[in-house]
């Protein structure tokens, strides 16, 4: 479990294509405190350590990302996806007792979405994600979504797209520094969105 508030940008060191794919990712995580079989979120998708070290002063640790995953995030995209020197969003997961600064957030990627606009306006970047309408319906004016593993906060909701408004904090502290128009996002919806889905399909 996470809560969509990054803790650290990593870079993608290395990436092989076995059955899977493996990748190495620096970090500037604490590797001491590491342990194997610990979840990291990268870029949104929980994925588990499967090693971890220092190489020339520059901590990493690896990771194995399925097929399946490869398929329904933008890891694999031939423009927007992992590859070395790509900048990832990192957050270790929640421990008992602390603070849930962002909400809750599962590491479970539901579709992805690309940027259609950005903006500046009064300080801030508003940007305009295009995504499906079938994801669409699960998102909310005001509501909480997470792109890309950041907790943030939709401000208009259409039928196939949705505005974000971020702050000079989240973008000095996150990829969202230098994005593009074109560029593919991963997207978890709020989990209430879906277990309210849930109960209204259930008829009960």
């Amino acid at each position: 479990m996470f809560t969509g508030i990054i803790t650290d940008v990593g870079e993608i060191a290395r990436i092989e294509k076995i059955k899977d794919i493996q990748a190495k990712i620096f970090c500037t995580y604490d590797v001491s405190e590491m342990e194997l079989g610990a979840s990291i979120c990268c870029d949104g998708v929980c994925l588990t350590v499967t090693d971890f070290g220092t190489e020339e002063t520059r901590n990493w640790f690896s990771v194995d990302v399925s097929s399946e995953t490869v398929s329904k995030t933008i890891i694999g995209d031939i423009n927007f996806g992992w590859k070395p020197g790509k900048k990832v969003n990192l957050e270790k997961s929640l421990k008992l007792g602390d603070e849930l600064g962002g909400h809750i957030v599962t590491g479970h990627i539901d579709g992805t979405g690309s940027i259609e606009n950005i903006l500046d306006v009064e300080g801030s970047t508003q940007v305009t994600f295009k995504t499906s309408t079938t994801l669409a319906k699960y998102i909310a004016k005001k509501g909480s979504i997470t792109l890309n593993g950041t907790s943030l906060t939709v401000n208009q909701v259409t039928d196939s797209s949705f505005d974000i408004n971020f702050i000079p904090h989240t973008k000095d502290n996150t990829t969202w520094e230098k994005i593009e128009v074109g560029e593919k996002v991963n997207i978890e919806i709020d989990i209430l969105a879906r277990y309210v889905d849930r109960i209204l399909a259930s008829g009960k």
